[in-house]
């Protein structure tokens, strides 16, 4: 169902996602977002769980037989696949992303989520954090857009690029002020040295530290592989 920043990502790519779409993951544990309510009926619409609750249409695991599959979503093909905060749960994410390919449409469009760092956080179970480029090994079949891929943070609106400091809470004052940001600098310092005088000893030694952060990436199924 996804949290507040796949919700806005999302919104900002609406206008290419049509139907029918499929959402991976889609029970409603209560403090997730409702991806369902930005489309309206003329996009068909199916939520999918490995556990039955409200906003699941179908339970189903996307890691059996893929003609298990097939024959449980009567042969469907879809337009857009959503599968946000899934990946890390799946014991099979290869397997779980070869499914999801197959389920694409010629040219289909797939929004996939996951953490880059977090905390371990079980549903049942949690096994994996991914980069961008983990990401793309998963799903050859999937061309991904670059451009359209984000780190989204904790706060609501921080929407940032990947790149090599994802993630990253600096403690350097000089990689601040060529960034314009004296204060952040002042403060990266002085929280540094209250490391040294065994205050905050847990910075010590230490240049930057990783804040909680998922990757989304967006991309289109490869025009040569079939959709059967």
């Amino acid at each position: 169902m996804g949290d507040i920043n796949q919700l806005l990502f999302v919104k900002q790519h609406l206008s290419e996602m049509t139907g029918p779409i499929l959402e991976v993951g889609s029970k409603d544990y209560g403090n997730t977002q409702n991806l369902r309510a930005l489309f309206d009926e003329k996009n068909e619409y199916i939520g999918i769980d490995m556990a039955d609750g409200k906003g699941v249409d179908i339970v189903i695991d996307l890691t059996k037989d893929f003609d298990y599959i097939n024959s449980r979503l009567k042969g469907m093909r879809f337009r857009t696949i959503f599968c946000l905060s899934v990946i890390e749960h799946c014991e099979q994410p290869f397997k779980l992303a070869d499914n999801l390919t197959r389920l694409l449409e010629k040219d289909g469009l797939i929004c996939v989520s996951c953490p880059f760092s977090w905390k371990v956080h079980a549903y049942p179970n949690d096994y994996w954090r991914f980069t961008a480029a983990g990401i793309e090994k998963l799903f050859p079949g999937v061309i991904f857009d670059k451009n359209r891929s984000a780190a989204l943070g904790t706060k609501q609106g921080e929407i940032t690029g990947i790149d090599k400091n994802i993630g990253r809470i600096s403690f350097s004052f000089s990689r601040h002020l060529k960034q314009g940001h004296f204060i952040r600098g002042i403060s990266a310092n002085i929280l540094k040295g209250l490391s040294h005088i065994g205050i905050l000893r847990w910075l010590a030694g230490h240049t930057y530290l990783l804040a909680p952060t998922n990757i989304i990436m967006v991309g289109r199924k490869r025009d040569e592989l079939q959709t059967t």
